[in-house]
């Protein structure tokens, strides 16, 4: 069987995933991966046969999207070249995690494509959601990368077709200790936006991971390092807790390694909004931009906030298993819900 795994580049989360899924689609036949996008640090240990530029957008400094660098890197004309020209049909079986260019070439020449993907979490109406719904973006989460059947993470599993998040191996096989630093993680933070805030609450030690530095250093009781896989995980299995934004996999991962959570969702992104919305059901901190209540609420959370412990079973093996099975039954994929 020859498969087509296809990844979203934005961002880091996606590519987290693929290195728990990847060893399990090896285990069915040959395996190709294509990834579009940018704007992701964790490396993909394994052969990328597509890189495409795709459509995706630009962290920027202030808590929110940098709009006009994104439309900068729009390259449309060569997205269309590239829908109309991958070879979707020499597939036998197209998995996709909330990447354009595939979803689009399989809709468009009628070749089924299976959402493997956070985002195929929203298709349900019983996802959680913020109580004033944004149409535009709910559209954006159905038509982006459009599927023909779904396979859906969220925190809680809200409908038949969605799993608990996928936790990498190497989160779980991590030490938890606690030597009272706090791990941070806001990519759409510049440091200088984050550091007045960090440095008035002096009495504990902060360990941000930053987008937009390139090098280590230390400012009172501030480290600032680039985003290393590696040194990200250390220091969170060894946090009191993690300050983060709304995405998905790092809240997951904390909450499975039992720390504390502070959940600061992008701007004017809809699906962190969301994301949070779910967090703040099931007892996390949720803070919805950082302004100058920023340190008052951080220090609430430090002396009050407590980690909500969910289990997260592995079930990747089984979930791939099932896709696998589903597909090859009949002639066409089912649903895993």
């Amino acid at each position: 069987m020859k498969i087509l795994y296809a990844i979203q580049g934005t961002g880091n989360g996606h590519i987290s995933r693929a290195r728990e899924v990847i060893p399990h689609l090896l285990n069915y036949g040959q395996l190709d991966v294509l990834v579009s996008g940018r704007q992701a640090e964790v490396q993909l240990p394994y052969l990328i046969k597509y890189k495409k530029t795709g459509i995706g957008y630009t962290f920027g400094k202030q808590g929110g999207i940098d709009f006009i660098d994104s439309i900068q890197h729009l390259k449309p004309f060569r997205f269309l070249s590239d829908v109309m020209s991958f070879p979707v049909h020499d597939y036998d079986l197209i998995i996709n995690d909330f990447e354009p260019i595939t979803a689009w070439a399989c809709k468009l020449k009628n070749k089924p494509c299976i959402a493997l993907s956070h985002q195929a979490a929203f298709l349900s109406k019983r996802t959680p959601r913020p109580i004033k719904r944004n149409k535009i973006s709910e559209n954006i989460l159905k038509y982006y990368a459009p599927t023909s059947y779904k396979i859906g993470f969220h925190f809680k599993p809200y409908d038949s077709f969605i799993h608990t998040p996928i936790i990498r191996k190497e989160v779980r096989m991590l030490e938890q200790s606690n030597h009272g630093h706090f791990t941070v993680y806001l990519p759409a933070h510049a440091d200088e936006v984050l550091m007045p805030h960090l440095m008035r609450i002096n009495d504990v030690q902060w360990h941000v991971f930053s987008k937009h530095s390139k090098t280590t250093y230390t400012k009172h009781n501030i480290t600032i390092r680039p985003i290393i896989n590696d040194e990200f995980l250390n220091s969170l299995a060894s946090s009191e807790g993690l300050v983060t934004a709304g995405g998905f996999e790092s809240p997951a991962e904390a909450i499975y390694l039992r720390k504390k959570v502070l959940s600061i969702p992008m701007l004017n992104q809809y699906e962190q909004t969301c994301n949070t919305e779910a967090l703040k059901q099931m007892g996390v901190s949720v803070v919805k931009q950082i302004d100058e209540t920023f340190t008052g609420r951080l220090k609430s959370w430090i002396n009050f906030g407590h980690p909500v412990s969910i289990n997260y079973p592995d079930e990747t093996a089984k979930i791939i298993q099932q896709l696998v099975s589903g597909f090859t039954s009949i002639e066409t994929p089912i649903n895993t819900g």
